[in-house]
C-alpha cells in the first residue's frame, strides 16, 4: 500500500490478500481451523506466528485480517482487532486494559449499552469510574487522577449530538498518564482524524457506517501494535469476541462504498436540518453542521463536517413525537443507524428507555426527541415525507 494514498483508496485497497488464484474480490475463507504440513511445524507455529499464518478462527483468519489491516490503514493506526459486535469491541478495549484498583473517566453522554459496562460490569471487578459532563474541559482535568488509567467517551454522543473535545480530553489525559480511549461510531471513519487528535484506541460499531446496509454485527478496536496484539488480543481470544470470517467479508465490502455513502448522506442530513430547524412542529434541530449547534465550530475542526445523523424535538412530547414516527412513509421506525435507509428511532422510550429520568433529563432525552439517522434516499422525498409527516 502506497503511503500516499488517500482514505477512499485505502478503503478499497489496503490490506489485500490473494490467493494462488488471483481473485479480484476477497476470498471468503470459512474454516475455523488450519492444517500443518507436520507435526514439527505445528509446534512451531503455536510457539510463534509467523508472517500470514493462522491457528484457529478465534484467533485470526485471513478474511478478518484483511478486514483489520485496511481499518487500521484508513483510521490511522498500526493495527486492529475486529470482533462479534460493537458492544464486543467497548467491552473488550475496556476490560482487556482496565483490572480491580484501577480508576477511569467517562462522559456522562454514552449509549445506553455502554453505559451498563461503565456503570454496571466495571465497578463489579473492582474498577472506580468517574463521570463527567463531556463537553466541559474543566470537569475532565478535575476528574482525571494520578491514578487514573484511561478516558473513555463517545466523540458523538448518542442521541443529542454533543461532542467532545479529543483533542483537550487526550492533552489532559496524557499528561496524567492516562490513555484516551474513543467510541468513534457516529463520526465515521471517513470523518475520523480521532488518531492525530491524540486518542490512543479508537473504537467502532462496524454494524454501523461500515457496512451501511444492515446486513451484519460486527465491531472493531483499533490502536497500536503492542496494545492491540499484546492486551486486546489475548483478552478476545480467549474470552471468544471475535468477528465471524463471512462478517468480516461484507465489511469489507461495505468499507468499499463507505466513503461514498457517508459523504452523500452527510449531505442530506444538512439540508434537512437547514429546511426543518425554524418548522413551526419543531422545538429544536440539533445537527452540528449547523451554525445553531453549541459546538458547531469544534465539529468543523474535529470531523470537517456534521455527519450523517441529526435530532428533532416534536412539539406535543411523546404523543407529537409518535404521530410524526407513524406518518411518515419513507423513513423507517428501528434502533439501528449508519444505514443506507433512512432510520427513526425515538430514543426516550427505546435505545435509552432504562435510563434513570433524572439522567433523561440532564442529557436532553426528551419523549419527544426524534433521532434520524440519514439514509441514501432522495433528500427531496426525505423532506417531503418529514413535512408532511409534521403536518399530520
Amino acid at each position: 500500500m502506497s503511503k500516499d494514498w488517500q482514505k477512499a483508496t485505502r478503503a478499497v485497497h489496503a490490506g489485500t490478500r490473494r490467493s494462488q488464484y488471483g481473485e479480484v474480490s476477497e476470498a471468503i475463507f470459512m474454516t475455523q481451523g488450519f492444517v500443518y504440513d507436520t507435526a514439527e511445524a505445528a509446534e512451531a507455529r503455536f510457539e510463534a506466528l509467523g508472517e500470514d499464518e493462522f491457528i484457529y478462527a478465534r484467533y485470526g483468519n485471513p478474511t478478518v485480517a484483511m478486514f483489520e489491516e485496511r481499518i487500521a490503514a484508513l483510521e490511522g493506526t498500526e493495527d486492529a482487532f475486529a470482533t462479534a459486535s460493537g458492544m464486543a469491541a467497548v467491552n473488550g478495549a475496556l476490560m482487556s486494559l482496565l483490572k480491580a484498583g484501577y480508576h477511569i473517566v467517562s462522559s456522562r453522554a454514552l449509549f445506553g449499552s455502554c453505559l451498563y459496562i461503565a456503570e454496571e460490569i466495571l465497578p463489579r471487578f473492582g474498577v472506580e469510574v468517574s463521570f463527567v459532563d463531556g463537553t466541559d474541559l474543566a470537569q475532565w482535568e478535575a476528574a482525571i487522577r494520578k491514578d487514573t488509567r484511561a478516558v473513555f467517551f463517545e466523540s458523538l454522543s448518542n442521541p443529542t449530538l454533543e461532542l467532545i473535545d479529543i483533542e483537550g480530553v487526550a492533552r489532559l489525559a496524557h499528561a496524567k498518564g492516562a490513555l484516551c480511549i474513543v467510541d468513534n461510531v457516529f463520526a465515521t471513519p471517513v470523518h475520523s482524524n480521532a488518531v492525530a487528535q491524540g486518542a490512543d484506541i479508537v473504537i467502532y460499531s462496524a454494524t454501523k457506517h461500515i457496512d451501511g446496509q444492515g446486513r451484519a454485527l460486527g465491531g472493531v478496536i483499533l490502536g497500536s501494535r503492542k496494545m492491540i496484539r499484546k492486551t486486546v488480543e489475548p483478552y478476545m481470544k480467549h474470552t471468544g469476541g471475535s468477528m465471524s470470517p463471512f462478517n468480516a467479508w461484507i465489511m469489507l465490502k461495505g468499507l468499499e462504498t463507505m466513503n461514498l455513502r457517508v459523504r452523500a448522506q452527510s449531505a442530506t442530513a444538512l439540508h434537512l436540518a437547514q429546511a426543518l430547524q425554524d418548522h413551526a412542529k419543531l422545538s429544536r434541530v440539533i445537527y452540528p453542521g449547523l451554525d445553531s449547534h453549541a459546538q458547531h465550530d469544534l465539529a468543523m475542526r474535529q470531523m470537517g463536517d456534521g455527519g450523517t445523523l441529526l435530532a428533532i424535538e416534536v412539539k406535543g412530547g411523546r404523543e407529537g413525537a409518535y404521530r410524526f414516527l407513524n406518518a411518515c412513509e419513507v423513513g423507517l421506525i428501528s434502533n439501528n443507524l449508519g444505514d443506507a435507509k433512512t432510520i427513526l428511532t425515538p430514543p426516550y422510550s427505546t435505545t435509552h428507555q432504562r435510563l434513570p429520568q433524572d439522567q433523561k433529563d440532564a442529557l436532553g432525552i426528551t419523549p419527544g426527541l426524534v433521532r434520524i439517522s440519514v439514509g441514501l434516499e432522495d433528500a427531496t422525498d426525505l423532506l417531503t415525507d418529514f413535512t408532511k409527516a409534521l403536518s399530520t
